[in-house]
C-alpha cells in the first residue's frame, strides 16, 4: 500500500527534471534557508500539499493574477506538467542550492515577462511587476505556514512563525517583490485585507479547475479531502469572493489524511537532500522513507568511513 502511494504521488510531480538533481554539487551551499531555518521543516512536511491547494486557492481571489493565468496558462491542456513545474520551482528555492535558486527563479520571471494585459475589469496586469509578485509570493508563502499550523507534525515554537516571515521575505526580495511582510500577524493581515480582491471570470475557472482535477480516480479521492482541508484554513473572506464553503470535518479528516500521507511518504526527500547537500543531521522527530539517488547514498557512505566522495559536476 505504502508503496503505492509513493508511486501515485512521486508520478504526479515527474513531468519535469528533478529539480535538485545536482544539488550535491554545491556542497556547503545552505540556499536561501539553510538547515536551521523554518522554512525547511515547513515546506518539508506533508502538510504542504494542503498548502500548495490553498495558495492556488487564494491567487485566484486576485483578478488580475487571475486573468495572467487563464490568458496565458497552459494548465487546462498540460495540468500535470504545470503542476511538476510549480513543485520544481518550490522545491528549488526551498532547499536548493543558491545557484538552483538563482536558476528557479530567473527562469520563472523569464517565463512572466510575456504574461501582460488588461483584466476583465480594464485593469493592466504584468505578472513581473512587484505587486503581482508579492501577492503570488506571500499568499504561497502564508499558505504553507497555515497549513503547517493547522495540520504539521510538529508544533511551532513561540516566535517561530515570524522567523519563518522573515525566511520568505529574503526569497520575495530576490524575485523584486514588494510588499514582504516580515511577521506571521502582517502577513496573514496582508492576505485577508488585500483591497485588490474580487470576484472574476478567471478566478471562477480556476477554481473550477481545482475542485475537479483531472487526476486518476484514487488520487483524485484523497485530493478531495486535501482540497476540503485547504478549503477550511482560508480566511472568509477569499472564501467568499472566491465562492467556496467549509464542509463539516474538513480539519480532521485533512489532519488524519496527512497523517497518513506523511506515515507512507515520510518527510520530503528534497529536505533529505539539502541536509547531504550541507552535511547536517535529521532535526529530532524527522523520518525520511524515501531512498536516496545513488550518488548520496555513496555520499553518506564515505562520510560515514571518514573517505571523500568522488566529486561531481553540474
Amino acid at each position: 500500500m505504502k508503496a503505492r502511494v509513493v508511486a501515485a504521488t512521486n508520478g504526479l510531480f515527474s513531468h519535469v527534471p528533478p529539480p535538485l538533481e545536482h544539488t550535491l554539487s554545491f556542497p556547503g551551499d545552505p540556499g536561501v534557508f539553510g538547515p536551521e531555518s523554518v522554512a525547511w521543516r515547513v515546506i518539508g512536511d506533508s502538510s504542504a500539499f494542503i498548502g500548495g491547494i490553498r495558495a492556488l486557492l487564494a491567487q485566484a481571489a486576485h483578478p488580475e493574477v487571475a486573468a495572467g493565468v487563464s490568458d496565458h496558462s497552459r494548465y487546462r491542456n498540460d495540468p500535470l506538467g504545470r503542476l511538476s513545474r510549480t513543485a520544481a520551482y518550490v522545491t528549488a528555492t526551498a532547499f536548493g542550492a543558491m545557484p538552483e535558486v538563482g536558476h528557479a527563479i530567473a527562469t520563472v520571471r523569464r517565463r512572466h515577462r510575456p504574461v501582460q494585459g488588461l483584466s476583465h475589469r480594464a485593469e493592466p496586469y504584468d505578472a513581473d511587476a512587484p505587486d503581482m509578485a508579492a501577492w503570488v509570493h506571500n499568499s504561497l508563502a502564508e499558505s504553507f505556514l497555515v497549513a503547517y499550523e493547522v495540520y504539521g507534525a510538529q508544533p511551532l515554537a513561540p516566535g517561530d512563525a515570524d522567523r519563518y516571515a522573515r525566511e520568505q521575505a529574503r526569497l520575495g526580495a530576490l524575485h523584486h517583490a514588494a510588499p514582504l511582510p516580515e511577521t506571521a500577524a502582517e502577513l496573514e493581515r496582508w492576505i485577508a485585507e488585500h483591497p485588490a480582491l474580487a470576484p472574476s471570470p478567471g478566478q471562477r475557472e480556476a477554481i473550477d479547475f481545482l475542485r475537479r482535477p483531472p487526476l486518476p480516480f484514487g488520487v483524485r479521492l484523497v485530493y478531495g479531502f486535501l482540497f476540503r482541508a485547504a478549503v477550511a484554513t482560508l480566511p472568509p473572506r477569499i472564501r467568499e469572493v472566491i465562492g467556496v464553503r467549509t464542509r463539516p470535518g474538513a480539519v480532521p479528516l485533512g489532519r488524519f489524511v496527512t497523517r497518513a500521507l506523511r506515515a507512507s511518504l515520510g518527510s520530503s526527500p528534497s529536505w533529505r537532500l539539502a541536509l547531504i547537500r550541507v552535511d547536517a543531521p535529521p532535526p529530532a522527530g524527522v523520518r525520511f522513507r524515501q531512498p536516496l539517488p545513488p550518488e548520496a547514498e555513496a555520499l553518506r557512505a564515505a562520510r560515514a568511513a571518514g573517505t571523500s566522495a568522488p566529486s561531481r559536476t553540474a
